[in-house]
């Protein structure tokens, strides 16, 4: 290894970056899916309504309907990565996805709206299905938790990106941008395709069995089931910040609406930052540790958001000094919620392809992805209902939940039967 080659390495080392050298396309195809999640999800309603005329209402419930008919995706994915392996459902994740976004062009009716959301989410439960395994059979041995970590960041680059593109064109040519951002982004998931389809892949080896432990497949199914429960209060957390930050800080403290707008930005600014800095150098280097870690951080980022609904303004003069308290525990409370994502995101990835000898395989990894799918349905109906009986019952339950979930945390510990050969 030459001198230069020895220092990047070590200033990789230093960032807690992966060997990223030979993964150009693995990088650039992750990055070009998430730039076109964020390019266009968040603008589905509004094309719906404001250039298709439908009802909001009544889009809102056909997006609902798709996606919860979209569920069973994930099994289905599942079995088909354990017969061709995860590049190609991955490809033939981007490619539903693209068809999806293509037929937004043409869909003008309820029913098709319903329709076109069942492909797009259907390429989202396929895609992630079989990325965290392909995540395995692409990059080199024990650097699983490192590659979550920077996949991560990746993703969150681009989720900006593509929403940072979106915000410009419309502000620039108006809601008719609408109609050529569907066009790009469905190009962008061929693209995407292209990147994984040439990749070279090489699946783990199994490691056989530790000595002293003769677990029974029983035994590993039930420690499997407990990490996909231990993973619903980060699913529900994730769709908080898309869901529950927005109206909570707009209805219940009376912020302005760019007041999620810009939690989110912080957010996205520490986690794409810092992911791959506190997973390298500052979390525990056990996975199970990292999530009991992660869901303690992340209760108290709850207790924080929690903060501005406890106290009330006694006068109107005093309104103007609330919401800079108001302010002062969101910020601390994003932050806080940062941290723990960046503990928690890629700690479960790793238990989620490493907790059991099948855990890599179709079936639990489409199980793990059901309880994402499942969680991101049942969210926004959960969290705005418990808003409406009080604002603080959102986070509340959602600390609970975490609480719950961190004193699980211990009893998450990997099997570690698989093994892939170092080449070097």
């Amino acid at each position: 290894m030459s001198a230069v080659t020895g220092t990047r390495r070590s200033a990789a080392s230093r960032l807690g970056l992966p060997e990223l050298r030979g993964h150009g396309r693995f990088v650039t195809g992750n990055l070009i899916d998430s730039v076109g999640n964020g390019m266009l999800l968040p603008l589905g309603l509004l094309y719906f309504t404001d250039v298709q005329g439908l009802p909001p209402a009544h889009v809102g419930m056909a997006m609902t309907v798709g996606q919860a008919v979209a569920l069973p995706v994930t099994f289905l994915a599942g079995r088909l990565m354990d017969r061709l392996g995860p590049r190609p459902v991955v490809v033939a994740a981007n490619i539903v996805s693209a068809l999806g976004f293509t037929l937004f062009l043409f869909a003008d009716r309820l029913w098709q709206v319903a329709a076109v959301h069942v492909l797009v989410q259907s390429g989202i439960n396929m895609y992630f299905t079989a990325q965290r395994t392909l995540v395995l059979h692409v990059t080199e041995p024990g650097q699983e938790r490192a590659w979550f970590a920077f996949t991560g960041s990746l993703r969150n680059i681009g989720l900006a990106a593509g929403a940072a593109a979106a915000a410009g064109a419309l502000t620039v040519f108006g809601k008719g941008a609408l109609w050529w951002l569907i066009a790009v982004d469905a190009a962008t998931y061929l693209l995407a395709a292209l990147c994984f389809a040439t990749l070279a892949t090489k699946p783990p080896e199994p490691a056989g069995t530790p000595p002293g432990r003769q677990a029974t497949r029983t035994e590993d199914t039930r420690r499997y089931l407990l990490l996909v429960a231990v993973n619903l209060p980060y699913v529900l957390a994730q769709a908080a910040l898309s869901v529950l930050v927005a109206l909570y800080t707009t209805r219940a403290l009376g912020l302005p609406a760019s007041a999620a707008s810009l939690l989110f930005l912080v957010n996205t600014v520490l986690v794409s930052g810092c992911s791959t800095l506190v997973t390298a150098h500052l979390a525990p280097k056990a996975p199970r540790r990292a999530v009991a870690v992660g869901y303690l951080v992340m209760a108290a980022a709850t207790g924080a958001f929690m903060l501005p609904a406890l106290f009330s303004p006694s006068s109107p003069s005093s309104s103007s000094s609330l919401a800079v308290t108001a302010w002062v525990a969101l910020v601390a409370a994003i932050t806080l919620f940062s941290v723990a994502e960046i503990l928690l995101g890629p700690a479960l990835s790793e238990l989620s392809v490493t907790l059991t000898p099948d855990a890599a395989g179709g079936f639990t990894q489409g199980l793990y992805q059901f309880s994402w799918a499942v969680g991101m349905v049942a969210a926004p109906a959960l969290f705005t209902l418990l808003l409406q009986a009080g604002p603080l019952l959102p986070w509340g339950a959602e600390a609970v939940a975490c609480l719950i979930a961190m004193a699980a945390a211990p009893a998450l510990k990997s099997a570690n039967r698989h093994r892939r050969k170092d080449p070097r």
